[in-house]
């Protein structure tokens, strides 16, 4: 039965590929929520072109 060991690197293969894009997809997930936040605060972004600050205007 040697298409078992094969069968078990794809699935190995699979599970790792798996893994890191569950990882890619936390790790963009939370840089999104960081630049959101950065944006309701007024912040502008940290990288150079990044999306520029809200302009608020003070109402008398």
């Amino acid at each position: 039965m040697p298409y078992l060991k094969t069968d078990m690197s794809d699935q190995k293969k699979k599970e790792d590929k798996a893994k890191r894009l569950a990882e890619q997809l936390r790790a963009n997930l939370a840089r999104r929520k960081s630049q959101a936040r950065a944006r309701r605060a007024g912040e502008g972004d940290a990288r150079r072109d990044g999306i520029k600050a809200a302009k608020t205007e003070d109402k008398e």
